[in-house]
């Protein structure tokens, strides 16, 4: 309810007037908003702090942005259920009585600037005749879409020498109808990052309609989850100048924003990746994507991944549907006068298909290779693998991508011929009726239902657990039954995806049970004290007794009779809970009295359970703001009249 309040009090918010940078620690708070007058920098030494709920909307077409600088730092504090969102005014006027779970897609961008995050780490960066093509923490960029005051002004560099460098915190944050055109060929991204280091963290970000590209980052090793991308007007995904983080759970949802030229209003490719400025530079860009849903245009749309100066990817569990050119594009070099794969002694673009991910490239090496490259743990420097491709229907799509070898029985990569939707790896999406934009015939996605389905279901493989992957064993960004834009991205707003009540992040995917199907565990806003987080668990066993487990960690499952319970780990117990009404002893659940709760003996409906504040357990735990917490439900299964155990998939919530 106060939540509620909160959103419905915008269009009543004091407006701040923001036309000077941060030079001291400053918090923007809900209770106003802030509308950017001019480029705004948070100078080195500041920190900005923006609450849960914030909103920044600038004046439409002045063209306000923000930028932090390296030195400084950026705690972007957004929530689910209470987003912090940078617009426009334009947008905010769709809002039904200021609430920002509300509005109307527009075709517009270039209403205002963009979020740039500058910081230390190692970048390659050849066009400042200082810079070396060894790696070097001199070496620095100038950041695209900002002007330098003077040639003294340091306030618009990023790239250094820390890749775990810090430049704070970005979450729960919606960047909408941005992208300031500064002149030609300089525009505005939705979200730039720079040199930024993996001591940052960013996820559940969102740009929906930009005028240049939805998210670049030069060179740094910041790591991504939860990220989306809608109708940017070029390329929606774009990895330049020796980016070595990691990124899973993406969603790229390629159209238009403007009925401006492809690149400049309407999308180019899904994802780009650039090795370095040159190819021979170092850090070369070298990467692991996990579990990404690529949506493309499929009449006039660009590439699905486009591959340049050397550029180490590799993608496992994903999707690619609906892409109007190739899957895999190699374009070599930029078009810049740059080269491309097998510069100066470095590898040709068939060998980094065959070569192991080991290899690092002796012509301008970093002094510690192994500490510089550490995104890829196995498998080859380029590769596709555990994936599935769905209506790819341009009679080059696959051209390269077989010449590559991404189709060998290896790569465990599924081929879905022809473009019968009931065989789809997503549950549902429509498209709206064709229109001209630039030149190019436009198939805008007006409704998403983005959850697996049929060969996305299930993985052969799933993300290592190693601190950031979360392991899932499915295809694409989303889990069955978890629809991460819920509630706070503008896709959820626009009415784009389905909205519904669930929270958190699926995991450890399920074993099917005697009853062919998987017990699913959701999350919802329930009545639960506190919390008011309700766990509500389905597709059990009728009759069969279950519990909910709750644990602090997670890890690899361990096999149990017919599942994997995955709350575990070097370090973390798990535990059960103890409701009122059962024995100081009973570490069960549970209904009101304490007793063992049964699924239906009807249905395989399942049963529910409101998490409490405080969990009196065998570890008592109170939950507190900022709080991860692992759930899991085990239950009884009966195969062939043998009992065994089972579990559902794993939910991690963040309180």
């Amino acid at each position: 309810m106060i939540a509620g309040l909160c959103l419905a009090g915008i269009s009543q918010a004091a407006e701040v007037l923001v036309n000077a940078n941060i030079s001291t620690s400053t918090t923007w708070t809900a209770n106003n908003t802030y509308n950017l007058q001019d480029q705004i920098y948070v100078l080195p030494g500041a920190t900005l702090t923006i609450e849960a709920g914030t909103v920044i909307a600038s004046d439409t077409g002045v063209g306000g942005s923000l930028a932090v600088t390296k030195g400084a730092q950026i705690f972007v504090l957004g929530t689910q259920q209470n987003p912090v969102i940078m617009t426009s005014k334009a947008d905010v006027a769709t809002w039904t009585g200021g609430d920002p779970k509300t509005g109307t897609w527009r075709e517009s961008a270039n209403e205002w600037g963009n979020l740039t995050i500058m910081g230390d780490a190692y970048i390659s960066e050849n066009a400042i005749a200082a810079n070396t093509a060894a790696p070097s923490a001199s070496n620095y960029g100038e950041m695209e879409g900002l002007t330098p005051s003077s040639a003294s002004d340091t306030k618009t560099r990023y790239g250094g020498g820390n890749d775990d460098d810090d430049s704070g915190t970005v979450q729960y944050l919606s960047l909408r109808y941005g992208g300031k055109v500064i002149g030609l060929g300089n525009e505005l991204n939705g979200l730039s990052l720079g040199g930024v280091g993996r001591g940052t963290d960013l996820h559940h970000v969102e740009v929906m309609n930009n005028v240049d590209d939805g998210i670049e980052v030069w060179g740094g090793t910041l790591n991504m989850k939860y990220v989306s991308v809608w109708n940017v007007g070029d390329d929606s995904l774009d990895f330049d100048q020796g980016w070595r983080g990691k990124l899973q759970f993406g969603l790229v949802v390629q159209g238009y924003s403007l009925d401006a030229s492809q690149g400049s209003g309407v999308g180019d490719n899904c994802i780009e990746h650039d090795g370095a400025e040159d190819s021979d530079w170092q850090p070369v860009t070298t990467t692991n994507f996990y579990n990404l849903t690529v949506i493309g245009q499929p009449v006039d749309g660009d590439g699905a991944t486009a591959w340049r100066d050397n550029a180490n990817v590799q993608y496992h569990n994903s999707i690619f549907m609906d892409c109007g050119e190739k899957v895999v594009r190699f374009d070599g070099d930029d078009g810049d006068g740059a080269n491309g794969y097998g510069h100066n002694g470095t590898l040709s673009w068939a060998d980094h298909w065959t070569t192991p991910y080991t290899f690092t490239s002796p012509v301008n090496a970093a002094a510690n290779p192994s500490a510089m490259y550490g995104a890829q743990t196995s498998g080859n420097l380029c590769e596709i693998t555990d994936s599935v491709f769905f209506r790819n229907l341009n009679g080059s799509a696959y051209t390269e991508a077989n010449n590559v070898g991404v189709f060998d029985v290896a790569n465990d990569n599924v081929l879905i011929p022809g473009f019968d939707a009931a065989d789809a790896p997503i549950v549902s999406i429509t498209r709206d009726t064709p229109v001209v934009k630039g030149g190019k015939t436009m198939v805008r996605v007006i409704g998403l239902n983005p959850m697996p389905a049929n060969e996305a279901l299930t993985s052969v493989g799933s993300a290592p657990f190693d601190g950031f992957y979360t392991p899932a064993n499915y295809r694409g960004a989303f889990a069955p039954g978890n629809n991460w834009l819920n509630g706070w991205s503008a896709s959820s707003a626009f009415g784009i995806v389905a909205n519904d009540n669930n929270v958190g992040d699926s995991f450890c995917m399920p074993t099917a049970n005697s009853t062919g199907d998987s017990a699913l565990l959701t999350g919802s806003f329930g009545s639960g004290v506190g919390s008011g987080l309700h766990l509500e668990v389905s597709n059990g066993v009728p009759s069969g007794l279950g519990y909910f487990l709750v644990g602090t960690g997670v890890a690899d499952g361990l096999s149990i009779s017919n599942g994997q319970l995955c709350l575990a780990g070097p370090g973390t117990q798990f535990f059960r809970y103890n409701v009122a009404g059962g024995s100081s002893n009973s570490i069960g659940v549970f209904n009101a009295s304490g007793v063992l709760q049964n699924f239906s003996s009807t249905s395989t409906t399942g049963f529910g359970f409101d998490v409490p504040t405080t969990v009196p357990s065998t570890i008592p735990s109170t939950i507190l703001s900022g709080d991860t917490w692992h759930f899991q439900v085990w239950y009884r299964d009966t195969p062939a009249g043998v009992g065994t155990s089972n579990f559902s998939n794993g939910l991690s919530v963040s309180f």
